[in-house]
């Protein structure tokens, strides 16, 4: 389980510089709770990030993480409690996977037996089969595989927080989305406490229990929920954040586990023709799902693909090229129905396994909902605003008239 995390006037300062970098942030983090630090380079979000764990040694100020005052102890210890990951996953190149999960493990001294099952939970928990990625080094990883290593290491010697300074900046954008699912999931099971630091608003949104946008020296110019920020931001600096789009943006605070998903039929690859045809036929559908040997979307077959198959499936059908997990948000979703072309797209578990379908129509009627609910609050905020001016009116009014009698 998490642990509740308070700063205490943190300020930063390095020699030469008149100004400090990190300038008497307050701000109390929740047990369990996923913050994200946002804001323009340079403004000190990964300074305070690092501060935390005291990898960069605090000028001013006091941390409290679960209550306990860390500012003074063993900044090395400190570090085996609380959970790293960055950019580029920061993996030992020398080291197997298996050697970099039991990193931490094995110096806070846990035994031989109980690192081993420990490694082997982790990759598990991040999608990736132990058998397989026991003994690779990283440079025979993806980037996303690299990455899923980074968190489990970090996670190895159950810390109960988590700090990620940009930890998905550096892979393509369809793996990033894969990342962040992913990340979403685990938040679901561990309920860590997660800081987590980017440049990237649309992240901040879909992984934010509550999000830090940060001006200058890390001074907070609003820390609220995303559903908040996007509706009401505290001034112009936090609206240029929020950019164009706010209520398209907001399809990133829906999952897919929030909308209906319907069921599809489908068949496997090892399925002989005419069960196939049998399927397709009873389903009454014009279209069916084909799951490869693991229960994964492998193909989109039609009817006329089934009258050319020819009694092979080889060169059958349109492949699936893009799923969503049940993490993944609307957004997600809405792209990759319409990448798709087709109007649905497959919905997977945590192995990839089918799981339904989410389609067009049920994603349009969820967009509907959000702008319709945007204007009612906004009617409804000009309504508050339109009456307040009123009684300041009314009550000028009757200053005024008061002086007069006077």
């Amino acid at each position: 389980m998490g642990a509740s995390i308070e700063l205490e006037n943190l300020s930063k300062r390095y020699p030469g510089n008149p100004n400090p970098s990190v300038d008497n942030v307050n701000m109390e983090i929740k047990a369990g709770e996923t913050v994200i630090f946002v804001g323009p380079s340079g403004c000190g979000k990964s300074t305070t990030l690092k501060m935390i764990n005291r990898l960069i040694e605090p000028s001013g100020g006091r941390i409290r993480i679960g209550g306990e005052d860390v500012t003074d102890i063993d900044p090395v210890k400190l570090r085996r409690k609380v959970g790293y990951a960055i950019q580029s996953s920061g993996l030992f190149p020398h080291m197997t996977v298996a050697q970099n999960i039991a990193l931490v493990p094995k110096m806070v001294g846990w035994s031989k037996g109980r690192i081993k099952e420990r490694v082997e939970e982790m990759l598990d928990l991040v999608g990736l089969d132990p058998g397989e990625f026991h003994g690779r080094y990283p440079r025979q990883l993806s980037g996303g595989q690299q990455q899923r290593v980074g968190v489990a290491r970090a996670l190895a010697a159950d810390p109960p927080v988590l700090l990620m300074d940009e930890p998905f900046g550096a892979v393509d954008p369809i793996t990033r989305d894969h990342l962040q699912d992913e990340l979403i999931r685990l938040q679901h099971e561990l309920h860590k406490t997660i800081v987590f630091v980017t440049h990237d608003f649309d992240e901040a949104i879909k992984l934010g229990d509550r999000i830090a946008v940060l001006r200058e020296r890390s001074h907070i110019a609003q820390f609220d929920t995303p559903e908040a920020i996007l509706t009401n931001p505290a001034d112009d600096f936090v609206s240029g954040f929020v950019g164009a789009g706010a209520a398209l943006k907001r399809l990133n605070l829906t999952r897919v586990r929030d909308v209906p998903i319907t069921d599809y039929p489908t068949v496997t690859v090892d399925d002989p023709l005419q069960v196939i045809f049998n399927k397709l036929r009873e389903s009454g559908t014009n279209e069916i799902l084909l799951l490869d040997k693991r229960g994964r979307p492998y193909k989109w077959l039609r009817r006329g693909d089934l009258m050319r198959a020819k009694g092979s499936l080889a060169r059958a059908g349109t492949l699936v090229n893009d799923t969503v997990t049940r993490d993944a948000t609307l957004r997600d979703a809405l792209e990759a129905v319409l990448t798709d072309s087709s109007g649905r797209t497959a919905v997977t578990g945590r192995r990839g396994e089918y799981t339904g379908v989410v389609d067009m129509e049920t994603l349009m009627n969820s967009v509907h909902e959000l702008l319709e609910a945007d204007r009612l609050e906004a009617m409804e905020h000009q309504h508050e605003l339109e009456e307040a001016r009123a009684a300041q009116t009314h009550a000028e009014q009757e200053g005024d008239g008061g002086e007069e009698k006077a």
